[in-house]
């Protein structure tokens, strides 16, 4: 159902390490079918558990009305993106979830969720975190994407570093 990396294999990400990007970055881009069934590309910060990525939104607007019509969607992250320009290249890493969004709706649910985010962005200011929570709760929409497909890719000059166990410059 879903494409295999194009390219050579070497250049293609274990899941392991996919998913340790995704726990690792702080943010990436939402693409949903939005009006007109034009693609649409939305920059989120984000938090990974288990087989899901979570992310927090206003309760309305153009990424709430795409995903109320469609569910399947795709998320990027990129790890790395580093700009050679004497050899003409980038020096490239990033991954791609594909899966299915949700809203998720239980309040108990969306306080852990938040919590979760909390953990991850503000970890030196966990004691203001129910404060928080309480006071942006009721304006605030969980997405849930559950992952169903996740890749990885980088270029092959950092996949040949890898192998080698040195670092590329």
């Amino acid at each position: 159902m879903f494409r295999d990396v194009r390219r050579n294999k070497k250049q293609v990400l274990s899941e392991e390490r996919a998913r340790e990007i995704l726990s690792n970055a702080t943010s990436g881009v939402l693409s949903v079918m939005g009006d007109d069934d034009y693609p649409y590309g939305v920059p989120l910060s984000y938090s990974l558990k288990g087989d899901t990525l979570y992310f927090h939104s206003a309760k309305k607007g153009h990424k709430i009305d795409a995903l109320q019509k469609h569910d399947k969607v795709s998320f990027t992250v990129i790890d790395k993106d580093q700009i050679v320009p004497e050899k003409y290249t980038t020096y490239y890493r990033s991954v791609v979830v594909f899966g299915r969004a949700r809203f998720v709706e239980d309040v108990a649910e969306q306080r852990v969720i938040l919590t979760h985010l909390a953990e991850k962005y503000s970890p030196d200011f966990m004691d203001g975190c129910d404060d928080e929570i309480d006071r942006c709760i009721k304006g605030v929409q969980i997405i849930a994407l559950d992952i169903e497909h996740i890749s990885g890719k980088e270029a092959i000059e950092l996949a040949k570093a890898r192998e080698t166990e040195t670092t590329v410059e």
